[in-house]
């Protein structure tokens, strides 16, 4: 099989390689992948920003069809289409588990990071966590639902905004694209999209977007307080610090702010501030399997459509710098099948 597998020294790109198909064990099922979206994750773990990981393949927004299934596994079965979700596996039984938060699990495995991931053409996936795509959801769109959807539908959720309040969404990329669509269209927010690039705004305002500012031009807290009275909620999908700086200061008292997106860099907060007007700051990461499955029916409805690029395996270390470059309009995915 092909796979892109992260480089010896860790140099932030992949190596597209020749190896076997793996083996299956118990519990695990065979998936031959058709999709695998390119997720900004996949390049902190290419770069070795959370250790280094050599020869791992990357991928966690993956779609594919059932090959073969361990001799113990009865919820799958040879020709169904699953999700190779970051979560690739957990424990089961802790606290977060049981609790209906399986991705805190401390002893959680994820695809792409510490076990092989989609970019492959094939994939082993644990069977109980390989969500079903439903049938008329076209398979490269439920790619970036299986990360990009899911991840922002769970901070739409985790942002506790109601119908008719304000949200505000940093950053309008490939995340920020759907998560203006999971807050306007199945939550009934107004939805305010932050970038600094206008063909996303514009492309935000397509989808849903009932106010657009561009951070370069002006300044976004008080845009946002002056025009509505601040947001009820933000949710930054950014990756820089500055951005959950603003978003702080763009929401009204009692707001809450979520974080999705990693910068490096140390957030700025100010306590008196959070104290007074009792301000929430919250991370969200990725979402459950059952936050998976109703991303998934929100796409197949036709209610939220990611807008998505397809590209050749070859093609990633293009799209690996056109990512860094902030160059990408929607989510790229892979199509393994070219």
């Amino acid at each position: 099989m092909r796979a892109a597998v992260v480089t010896a020294n860790s140099d932030g790109n992949v190596e597209v390689v020749e190896r076997n198909i793996p083996e299956i064990k118990n519990g695990e099922a065979l998936v031959e992948v058709e999709y695998c979206g390119v997720c900004h994750t996949d390049l902190h773990v290419a770069a070795g920003d959370y250790g280094k990981k050599p020869g791992r393949i990357l991928g966690h927004e993956g779609v594919g069809i059932v090959k073969k299934i361990a001799p113990d596994v009865t919820n799958l079965k040879v020709g169904d289409r699953v999700s190779i979700a970051w979560l690739f596996e957990s424990c089961g039984i802790c606290e977060y588990c049981v609790t209906g938060r399986e991705t805190l699990c401390r002893s959680v495995k994820n695809a792409g990071y510490n076990v092989d991931g989609a970019m492959a053409t094939h994939c082993v996936v644990s069977a109980k966590y390989a969500v079903k795509v439903p049938d008329n959801l076209d398979p490269a769109q439920a790619s970036s639902i299986t990360c990009a959807g899911v991840t922002t539908y769970k901070a739409i959720k985790v942002s506790k905004v109601r119908p008719g309040e304000w949200i505000a969404i940093y950053g309008a990329g490939g995340l920020g694209n759907l998560a203006i669509q999971y807050a306007k269209k199945v939550y009934g927010a107004h939805v305010i999209a932050v970038d600094i690039n206008d063909d996303k705004l514009a492309l935000a305002q397509e989808v849903g977007a009932d106010l657009v500012i561009n951070s370069q031009k002006e300044d976004v807290a008080k845009v946002i307080q002056d025009k509505v009275g601040g947001a009820h909620a933000a949710v930054v999908t950014a990756v820089n610090k500055v951005a959950f700086t603003s978003a702080v200061a763009c929401v009204r008292a009692g707001g809450r702010v979520v974080a999705v997106g990693l910068p490096p860099e140390m957030m700025e907060l100010s306590i008196p501030r959070m104290v007074f007007d009792g301000i929430e700051v919250v991370g969200s990461l990725v979402g459950t399997r059952k936050d998976l499955e109703e991303a998934f029916q929100f796409g197949a409805e036709g209610i939220v459509a990611p807008i998505v690029q397809t590209r050749t395996l070859d093609e990633v270390n293009a799209i690996f710098q056109e990512m860094r470059d902030g160059k990408i309009q929607g989510r790229m995915v892979i199509d393994m099948k070219k």
